[in-house]
């Protein structure tokens, strides 16, 4: 009972205790060299046996008997818990007054009404807290007693039913996580500061951080397991397990679990860009991949030296530099290569796609845009009023687009100008009010014209030097005395004369004559040889140069399939110089294709028919 006024039985003789239950003068103990399971029988035993805990500590009672972790290693003395005031009897009578208790299910339910005066005209008796704590055991309800609720219901005398016990729900632990441990992993959203030093407000300062290698990434915290609760009749109830984490589910290329003293780390194993996949594996790689998309909220304008791969959307307006860049969303923005592929998995609509030294790939629909790859190749699978230029082109269908290359291939062409060395289209005619254009472009001769007639005549005035020469040695020879000297040097050479001494003298005074002369007709013919090889050589030439100018004209064709609708095919002249055709501005190029003032040579016109024309320089 309560340690109030109200009388109380007296106590019982320390000696009828159960084990583990020690009566003093000063109060009942537990005592904590027992398990608590073993002071729980104890309690039992004494309740059971129609006795109660007056004066009970009942925060203290549920803490020792059902929360203490293990027995006290300690003396018998020192290992005692005072719990309650005295041992008291619980006669059946007082039992009579907790008969309206009841049990439903996860907790316990009194009602507490108010109890009539005695036949003598006695105050009515009192319901006791302890008295309900002994009632309460017997009847299986060993844990849950809401002690303030039930010690104000007592003190009020209401009459009214309330909850006196409820199940104790055991309380989770904390599942495994994972802790950010590098600042290197964390974007820095500021605005990007210029060389001036003036904010760029559509740019981030840092949204793609980079990581060196060995940098520690990701710590693994460890799950803790819960506390378990509680039932009425005292039984444990286990918690539920925490959520473990496995590090190398999360460890992607480029990274590694590694374990140290102070926990276990995914670490960087190379120097990159962190990337996390929808599944939520980490991994470093020299590409950067995004799955927000490039806009003003997400990234802004982006400039980067690195491959890059986005699977958001690229919206208006936004710029994207880089290298090797493939978008799996549709762009509306500016993407600006500087080498390797830009892959477009959707659509581009609106925007540039503008690759300096690269191919160009749009697997979608490219409408109202514009495609350059100035040293690569660009494929698109349907464009739509888009101006498109590279070294080379493939399109399945193009409607009103202007398009100029090294050359162009075309399954399908509506309303296009198109503009190129070779251009084969497989099907080709208007598009409602706009004309279909063809323009084969021819190579600018004039340069290997003037070479070709400038090696001709050089040819002839070698020619010319060769028939002079020899002109002025058949002169030389008619001579009498040169004519006397080689008739008689030839006689000799060959054994056909012996000459005598007298007519040696002479012989030699007649060669010694002679002999300016006959170094004249060596000169002269040294020049009738060399005068012979440089004509061969201008000859030689000049066939070189000829078949050069048939191979350059003989890379200007056009091949239609079919012409399905009014068709026009005119020859373009290209200018001479390094400087590629289709290296221009969007806007010249329209103006180029779209224009009636290009000097032109008409090669076809007709509304049906096909056509297979090849470039024949005027000869």
């Amino acid at each position: 009972m309560s340690d109030d006024d109200t009388p109380v039985p007296d106590a019982v003789p320390a000696g009828g205790l159960p084990h583990g239950l020690v009566q003093r003068d000063e109060g009942v103990f537990l005592d904590l060299s027992l398990a608590p399971a073993q002071l729980r029988a104890a309690v039992d035993q004494l309740f059971q046996s129609g006795q109660l805990l007056a004066g009970l500590d009942y925060g203290l009672f549920l803490l020792t008997l059902f929360h203490a972790p293990a027995p006290r290693a300690a003396p018998k003395g020192d290992a005692l818990l005072r719990i309650a005031v005295r041992v008291a009897p619980f006669p059946p009578q007082r039992r009579a007054l907790y008969k309206q208790v009841k049990i439903r299910g996860d907790s316990a339910e009194f009602y507490f009404e108010t109890l009539p005066a005695d036949a003598d005209g006695q105050a009515p008796a009192r319901r006791e807290f302890d008295e309900l704590v002994a009632d309460l055991w017997c009847k299986g309800v060993h844990y849950g007693i809401d002690s303030v609720a039930v010690r104000a219901m007592l003190a009020s005398g209401k009459a009214e039913r309330i909850t006196v016990a409820r199940v104790l729900p055991p309380q989770p632990g904390r599942d495994a996580q994972l802790v950010e441990v590098s600042q290197g992993i964390h974007r820095d959203d500021a605005p990007r500061e210029r060389s001036d030093g003036r904010l760029d407000l559509l740019s981030f300062k840092n949204r793609f951080p980079q990581v060196k290698k060995h940098a520690r990434l990701l710590r693994l915290l460890p799950g803790t397991p819960g506390l378990p609760g509680y039932d009425l009749a005292g039984k444990a109830l286990p918690p539920p397990a925490p959520l473990e984490l496995d590090l190398a589910a999360v460890a992607g290329p480029g990274t590694s679990v590694e374990h140290f003293s102070d926990g276990a780390f995914v670490v960087a194993t190379m120097d990159g860009y962190v990337n996390v996949d929808e599944h939520g594996k980490m991994s470093i790689e020299n590409k950067i991949v995004s799955r927000e998309g490039v806009s003003s909220r997400t990234t802004g304008n982006l400039k980067l030296r690195a491959a890059y791969e986005e699977y958001g959307e690229v919206q208006e307006q936004r710029q994207l530099d880089g290298s090797d860049i493939t978008i799996h969303g549709d762009v509306y923005g500016h993407l600006h290569s500087h080498g390797g592929l830009i892959w477009l998995k959707r659509n581009l609509v609106g925007g540039t796609a503008f690759n300096e030294h690269g191919d160009v790939r749009v697997e979608g629909v490219a409408s109202g845009s514009v495609l350059q790859a100035l040293s690569g190749e660009v494929h698109v699978k349907r464009a739509e009023s888009c101006v498109i230029a590279g070294t080379r082109v493939v399109i399945d269908s193009a409607s009103n687009c202007e398009i100029i290359a090294d050359e162009v291939v075309i399954e399908l062409a509506e309303g296009c100008a198109v503009a190129a060395r070779t251009i084969r289209i497989g099907s080709a005619g208007p598009r409602r009010q706009v004309e279909m254009l063809l323009f084969p472009l021819v190579p600018d001769l004039s340069v290997l014209e003037q070479r070709i007639a400038e090696s001709l005549a050089k040819a002839t005035q070698y020619q010319q030097v060769q028939h002079k020469r020899q002109q002025e040695i058949d002169a030389i020879a008619q001579l009498p005395e040169v004519r006397n000297y080689l008739t008689l040097a030839g006689q000799l050479r060959r054994g056909e004369l012996q000459l005598q001494p007298a007519q040696q003298v002479q012989y030699d005074k007649l060669a010694a004559r002679i002999a300016p002369v006959l170094k004249e007709v060596a000169r002269l013919r040294v020049e009738v040889k060399q005068s012979e090889i440089l004509h061969a050589q201008m000859l030689a030439l000049v066939e070189q140069l000829r078949q050069e100018r048939q191979a350059t004209a003989g890379q200007s064709r056009c091949t239609l399939g079919l012409v399905d609708g009014e068709t026009t095919v005119r020859a373009l002249v290209v200018p001479p110089g390094p400087a590629k055709v289709y290296d221009r501005p969007p806007k010249e190029i329209k103006a180029l294709l779209r224009s009636a003032t290009p000097a032109t040579q008409p090669v076809f016109a007709d509304s049906t028919g096909s056509l297979d024309w090849t470039y024949q320089p005027p000869s």
